[in-house]
């Protein structure tokens, strides 16, 4: 079996490992605290409808009263700068939860919004992540000649580390701004900045709901909207590097397992020799690698892949 299927097949399988493994942590986590705090919930149902001589109807409607008003306690959502927020969750597919569209016209124009703006979202964040690399590697390159190293090459293992070093500051520095302005603590706002970046955005927590700030703080509506979608530009750029990681290593089992093939039909006399199969390699390999590797070129990234030597060789 190639090299490339085996892989395949073990990532599949350990993605559901994993979400095994995950299912059981936040079983034993989450699930006494859930039940301990639907009996509470349930103690003070039943104290409420004694105090007040509730009907069980009375209390479903005064229940259908709160949810309804849930999302108006911070103000009105549908102004300029709640529809602008808005819309940074639907094309950034974030999703709070915290406001939705509440007519039909509204529903439609969302769904055909979140159609062409996520693609363009995604588009856009691939490009300046790109140029963020480009930037990053070109400053490590300078470092390297200031210091006065004789080895000056940028190699992914540097940008990776770098990558992954700006994603913790960012989170950092939005956990500090969100814990002084929304008066959490350091953790849950870390929390909330870790969820948003990953535009997970359970809603559990969310920025700009206390009442009237989307109308009032004008400096802390812009920080907000600049940090998401500067920290999702960050984010985006480190992924970027490490799928372009495990490329490289897709492209070394290609090449192993074209070398193999080509032995396999020499040895059964199917091909000419090794000085006659060039065209069979350039057209073969080189077509597939050189995608990757002028990406990884414009970035000025260096890739300790033998692969590289491959393509020289190939087409001298």
């Amino acid at each position: 079996m190639k090299k490339q299927n085996v892989r395949t097949l073990s990532l599949i399988l350990c993605m559901f490992s994993y979400l095994l493994v995950g299912a059981a942590v936040f079983d034993a986590l989450e699930s006494e605290t859930e039940s301990s705090r639907r009996r509470i919930l349930e103690l003070k149902r039943t104290e409420m409808k004694k105090k007040y001589r509730f009907s069980e109807d009375d209390y479903r409607e005064i229940e259908r009263v709160v949810l309804q008003a849930e999302p108006h306690r911070a103000g009105r959502q549908w102004k300029f700068a709640g529809s602008f927020y808005f819309a940074i969750t639907v094309i950034t597919t974030i999703g709070y939860g915290h406001a939705a569209p509440g007519t039909d016209s509204g529903k439609v124009f969302c769904m055909f919004y979140a159609v062409l703006g996520i693609p363009l979202t995604l588009v856009m964040f691939q490009s300046l992540g790109e140029r963020m690399n480009t930037f990053v590697c070109y400053l490590l390159r300078r470092a390297k000649q200031c210091l006065g190293l004789r080895r000056t090459e940028v190699s992914m293992e540097n940008m990776v580390l770098v990558g992954f070093l700006s994603c913790i500051g960012t989170l950092c520095v939005g956990a500090i701004a969100f814990s002084h302005y929304e008066a959490w603590t350091f953790f849950h706002s870390y929390y909330y900045c870790f969820i948003t970046l990953t535009t997970i955005g359970f809603g559990d927590f969310v920025a700009l709901q206390k009442k009237e700030d989307l109308q009032e703080k004008t400096p802390y509506v812009a920080f907000s909207f600049m940090y998401i979608l500067v920290g999702l530009t960050v984010i985006g750029a480190f992924l970027n590097l490490v799928v372009l990681r495990f490329l490289t290593m897709n492209t070394e089992d290609e090449r192993r397992d074209a070398q193999e093939r080509a032995s396999i039909k020499r040895e059964r006399g199917l091909v000419a020799p090794r000085g006659t199969e060039s065209l069979f390699v350039k057209v073969g390999l080189i077509k597939y690698f050189l995608h990757i590797f002028n990406t990884l070129h414009r970035q000025g990234v260096v890739v300790h892949c033998r692969c590289t030597h491959l393509i020289r060789n190939k087409l001298v």
